[in-house]
């Protein structure tokens, strides 16, 4: 459904061109759900903007590569065809539903502005399918609480405002940017099964962006990290998680707090992400990789196949399987 092949994203900017994407490959396949992580800075939310044809420009430029969805290439389509698309067949959900919901305007109409202006429904019908959809992500009242406004929302109950609006003309693809940001550990899961149920029921694709790999053991059947601005391991989730074939892999999963660790201090990857400015030479994690070597600091380890459907941009992909068990 979704295939991005060698997408380059920079921005220009008074402190010089930060290079935000490098080269990012990503498919995605009708009714699966691929999970992107990486820490802040790496390229996960302007990796999706660019796929979804809202980066601005300027300062963002895209300045390479190719985005397939269903066979079209998304970069060479004019404006009005993508903003067309946009909702229709692909929609994202953002990660700070207070802002991205219109304040002066009640839940309601903005949910039934999508049948007004995709559809051309009548208002009154638009009106119903809004509750409808409140009612479908488990809005409680939503007949009522069509009338309110986005601050009458709890957190929680924002994000499925924005999930119903994502789902409204029922699309092939759905890009979710850290939907559950700021919301605490309950309502995180009860977002995250709601997404899962309706990836399931809708049979649609689903890119799910986060930092926070407790967030999609359960959801993810695949998934990308990324680190300043490339994929350095794609797999299974259920490889990943078992043996991760690269070094920063390794140091998120090893920073997650665990039960059977408890009073331990958190193991934590040394040092900053590299300024996108400023991207060192070679491999860009060596500066903070405890297996850096020579070759690290000069050449750029290409995606090497490391298995049945996985890949690894290290060197040493092998010793870290080996060290994995």
């Amino acid at each position: 459904m979704l295939d991005v092949r060698g997408l380059r994203v920079e921005f220009r900017t008074r402190d010089g061109v930060a290079r935000a994407v490098n080269g990012v490959d990503l498919r995605v396949a009708a009714g699966e759900t691929l999970a992107v992580l990486g820490e802040s800075g790496s390229g996960k939310s302007v990796t999706a903007q660019a796929v979804m044809g809202i980066l601005d420009t300027p300062p963002g430029h895209i300045t390479g590569g190719e985005v397939r969805f269903r066979g079209r290439d998304l970069l060479t389509l004019p404006e009005e065809q993508r903003r067309r698309l946009r909702g229709a067949e692909m929609a994202m959900i953002f990660q700070d539903a207070l802002s991205a919901l219109n304040p002066v305007l009640t839940v309601g109409d903005q949910l039934a502005e999508m049948f007004l202006v995709h559809r051309g429904t009548s208002r009154r019908e638009a009106r119903a399918r809004a509750v409808e959809l409140m009612d479908r992500v488990r809005i409680p009242a939503a007949a009522q609480r069509a009338r309110d406004y986005p601050h009458q929302f709890s957190g929680g109950m924002r994000q499925r405002v924005m999930i119903a609006m994502a789902l409204a003309l029922e699309p092939a693809l759905i890009i979710a940017d850290e939907p559950t940001t700021a919301l605490d550990v309950t309502v995180q899961a009860q977002v995250m099964d709601l997404l899962a149920e309706l990836r399931r029921e809708y049979a649609m694709g689903l890119v799910l962006i986060t930092h926070d790999l407790g967030v999609v053991a359960d959801v993810a059947d695949r998934i990308a990290v990324m680190y300043a601005g490339r994929i350095v391991e794609e797999a299974p989730v259920h490889d990943l998680y078992k043996a991760p074939a690269h070094p920063y892999t390794r140091g998120l999963l090893d920073s997650i707090p665990r039960l059977d660790r408890k009073g331990t201090e958190l193991d934590a990857i040394r040092g900053l992400p590299p300024s996108l400015t400023d991207i060192p030479p070679g491999c860009a994690f060596h500066p903070r990789c405890p297996r850096a070597r020579d070759e690290c600091l000069t050449d750029v380890p290409p995606l090497y196949a490391a298995g049945e459907d996985r890949g690894s941009a290290c060197h040493f992909w092998r010793e870290c399987l080996h060290d994995a068990g």
